[in-house]
């Protein structure tokens, strides 16, 4: 890949020596088009070489009347936006690649659009319609039909969208299917032998991983993500890799080591241009510190997280942040402030139709009405929300939820 991205800008060096005709910018386009696919592997999707390589890409592209067969430069612009948080850039390119396409009646760019659009509503917590554009690529993708959709794309386009539908899925309250999407993609992936595509695959499976609780299956993931990409010098994967190592270490009471990982992930993660994503980072590092004692770390995280979230849009995450921070403050005796923060993540989860957030804050809320004698109270809070599930009673959300209404029945 290093050495591609160099040939690649070499060949743009002796274009510049060439008369400026619309032959030159074809040649042009191709150049830098495949230029930031490579780069957003090498440098990261958030990197700013990426961005430039794709501004450059885009102009040309308009100027010789929007190709179909370089679609995916506005997929790789849109990408690009989404993770350093510009989200309402990122779905302005989605919608305006979609929309063309319905136009064009090209299905290629419409698997494209549905794609980037999916990704983008997910993070900012519109998990309903997320899904409906991802299960759409999923239904329109033909291996044969849409086999040229990988022509300059740093990823087969058939993986991310099972990658991010798993993390819609958990949300809204499936996480059997979520892990049977998010499996998918890396079985496909191994299959493609692409090691970008291995790559993307592994780094999304490893955050349902951690939001599932499944403690063997992720640290079996995170090894093989920090292996993969450690061999390909893949930096913005690498770094999602660490910091779930760190996680696991943090889960398996090794603390300050986890600790360790958590920060240094961070920091390489943060330093490709990459901000999506943050506010989780943060409060699994605000977790880590809360398991350590050192509870006002833990809450200036979590405090940071949350105004990363208001700022950039990224909500997919806002509920566990009001949700932790709530249970910091209880810890701390501040149980009318606890109680209006679980609130407000029941509201959210509300808003945002997310049944697992919603079982994750009715159950908190529950907890404190034990605490404080009105039992019958916390078991008809939480009941209603536990019995609207129909799968994943095997994993630690449901398991901790049926407990407790046990406890209190």
């Amino acid at each position: 890949m290093a050495e591609a991205a160099a040939q690649f800008q070499k060949g743009l060096d002796q274009l510049g020596r060439l008369p400026d005709t619309s032959a030159r910018k074809l040649h042009e386009l191709e150049f830098w088009s495949a230029l930031g696919a490579v780069l957003l592997a090498i440098k990261g999707y958030a990197a700013p070489e990426a961005g430039q390589a794709y501004a450059h890409a885009r102009k040309l592209w308009e100027q010789l009347g929007s190709p179909s067969e370089f679609l995916h430069i506005p997929l790789g612009q849109a990408f690009y936006h989404v993770y350093r948080s510009e989200f309402d850039s990122a779905l302005r390119v989605a919608e305006d690649l979609l929309n063309g396409s319905r136009q064009r009646n090209d299905s290629g760019g419409l698997v494209l659009g549905h794609n980037s659009t999916g990704a983008s509503q997910m993070f900012a917590g519109k998990f309903a319609s997320s899904r409906s554009h991802l299960e759409e690529v999923l239904v329109r993708y033909d291996p044969i039909f849409h086999r040229s959709l990988m022509h300059q794309a740093v990823l087969h386009i058939h993986i991310p969208s099972p990658v991010f539908l798993g993390i819609v899925l958990f949300c809204l309250g499936y996480p059997d299917q979520a892990l049977a999407q998010s499996n998918t993609a890396i079985v496909e992936a191994r299959r493609l032998a692409h090691p970008p595509s291995l790559a993307g695959g592994l780094a999304g499976n490893t955050r349902l991983l951690s939001l599932l609780g499944a403690e063997a299956s992720l640290a079996e993931r995170a090894d093989q993500l920090v292996a993969v990409t450690t061999e390909q010098g893949f930096p913005f994967w690498r770094a999602m890799g660490i910091i779930c190592c760190g996680l696991v270490k943090v889960r398996n009471g090794e603390v300050a080591e986890g600790i360790s990982l958590l920060r240094s992930g961070s920091i390489a993660y943060r330093a490709t241009g990459a901000t999506a994503w943050t506010p989780y980072h943060l409060a699994l590092q605000a977790r880590a510190y809360e398991l350590a004692d050192q509870n006002e770390d833990a809450m200036m995280l979590l405090d940071e997280a949350l105004q990363i979230a208001e700022t950039t849009g990224e909500r997919w995450f806002a509920a566990e942040l009001n949700r932790h921070k709530g249970h910091l403050l209880l810890r701390q005796g501040h149980s009318e402030a606890a109680e209006e923060l679980y609130r407000k993540a029941l509201s959210i989860a509300w808003e945002q139709e997310a049944k697992m957030w919603e079982l994750r804050a009715a159950a908190s809320l529950a907890r404190l009405r034990r605490d404080q004698g009105r039992r019958a109270e916390a078991c008809d809070l939480l009941a209603p929300v536990y019995g609207w599930f129909t799968e994943g009673f095997d994993t630690p959300d449901l398991k901790e939820t049926k407990a407790l209404l046990d406890e209190l029945t």
